[in-house]
C-alpha cells in the first residue's frame, strides 16, 4: 500500500512535456504580439531624437547666424567650431554627447540638405542601417512628417 501512494504522488514525463509545450506556445504568441511594438517604439524614439536635435540646431543657428556645415556636423552641438560667434557655454545638448539612433547607428547630417535646401537634412537609415527601405527599415528624416508611416 505504501508503494502505490508513492507512485501516484508525482507527475509523469508526458504531463511535464505537455506543460512545457503549452508554455512554449503561449510565449510564441506573446512574442509575436510584442516584437512589432518594440520596432514601432524604436521608430518613434528616432523621430523624437531627431526633433530634439532639430531644436538644438535651431538654437545653434539663433546664436551663430547659421547652421553647422556638413563637415562640422552634429559635433558642433557639443564642441564649438572655430568660427562660432556666440557659442553657448556647455554646448547645445544637456548630456554633452550626440545620441545614436535606436539601432545603435550614428545620425546623419548634411547642410545644406538635399531635401531642405535652405537648412539641413538630419536622418537615420532605420533598422537596416542602409538608405531606403520600408516599414522599420525606412529612412527617418527631418523632412518626413511620418504620420503615414508605421
Amino acid at each position: 500500500m505504501h508503494l502505490a501512494a508513492t507512485r501516484d504522488a508525482g507527475f509523469t514525463l508526458i504531463e511535464i512535456m505537455a506543460v512545457v509545450l503549452i508554455i512554449g506556445l503561449l510565449s510564441t504568441l506573446v512574442g509575436l504580439a510584442i516584437f512589432p511594438q518594440i520596432d514601432k517604439s524604436r521608430v518613434n524614439t528616432a523621430r523624437a531624437q531627431i526633433k530634439m536635435l532639430d531644436a538644438a540646431l535651431e538654437t545653434y543657428r539663433m546664436d551663430n547666424a547659421k547652421f553647422p556645415n556638413s563637415e562640422q556636423g552634429l559635433e558642433a552641438l557639443i564642441n564649438p567650431p572655430s568660427e562660432a560667434r556666440n557659442y553657448q557655454p556647455g554646448g547645445y545638448l544637456r548630456e554633452r554627447r550626440i545620441p545614436d539612433d535606436p539601432w545603435g547607428n550614428a545620425y546623419h547630417y548634411e547642410s545644406p540638405g538635399q531635401h531642405n535646401k535652405h537648412s539641413y537634412d538630419l536622418w537615420s537609415y532605420g533598422a537596416d542601417g542602409t538608405a531606403g527601405g520600408e516599414g522599420v527599415d525606412a529612412d527617418i528624416g527631418n523632412w518626413v512628417d511620418g504620420a503615414d508611416e508605421g
